[in-house]
């Protein structure tokens, strides 16, 4: 597929961006999490993305820091830089979903509530207002994050992503890992991720309240 080079610079600049907003917030402790965003056309077996190099500080802004890969998360053009160890999971979402782009952050809260409902197999929130960042608006909505286990082979997780998807919830949780999110663009899963972790805490705090 032809990238043209003005929609990989736009996709690196809306990267640049939300990493130093999200860096930070110290949602990138110790190098950990990802983020990606499509760049081109889209179809559900082909398709292209940039993505954050594997083992960069997310801190600080150096010409390594993303790199262009395809549907299958190998580099699309020659590079030394290494995608992120997670690129398949990336590349399943956005093969489900057709979103715009996807975040990936560590976070204590979205551990702690991974860990306390990971029998569950979801997280759940009641009716709290932040749950309108997904566009939904039902009063009182509730809904249930899905929680996906953390193994050590990324493809492992990767087989598992498409029957947990709620259409209505974009993001999934690995337990005691990280929140994935996703939207139309980068705009939309920055709001995502914020919502998220509003809940994940409000979630954890509620339930030290009731205890």
């Amino acid at each position: 597929m032809t990238i043209r080079l003005e929609d990989k610079q736009r996709a690196y600049a809306e990267l640049r961006d939300i990493k130093a907003n999200l860096a930070a917030r110290g949602w990138f402790p110790a190098t950990s999490g990802n983020l990606s965003v499509r760049v081109g056309d889209f179809e559900p077996g082909a398709f292209t993305f940039a993505i954050t190099s594997s083992g960069k500080d997310k801190s600080v802004s150096t010409p390594e820091d993303f790199l262009l890969v395809n549907e299958k998360g190998i580099a699309v053009e020659a590079t030394s830089l290494k995608p992120s160890a997670e690129t398949l999971i990336h590349s399943e979402i956005y093969r489900l979903t057709g979103a715009g782009a996807i975040f990936h952050v560590h976070t204590v809260f979205n551990n702690l509530a991974s860990e306390l409902y990971a029998e569950r197999g979801s997280i759940p929130v009641d009716g709290v207002e932040l749950i309108k960042g997904f566009n939904i608006w039902e009063e009182e909505a509730q809904i249930e994050i899905p929680i996906l286990p953390n193994y050590a082979e990324i493809p492992r997780i990767a087989e598992l992503v498409e029957g947990a998807l709620v259409p209505r919830i974009p993001g999934i949780v690995l337990r005691k890992h990280g929140i994935y999110a996703w939207g139309a663009n980068a705009f939309e899963a920055k709001r995502h991720l914020e919502a998220f972790e509003f809940l994940f805490e409000y979630v954890y705090r509620l339930h030290l309240l009731k205890k």
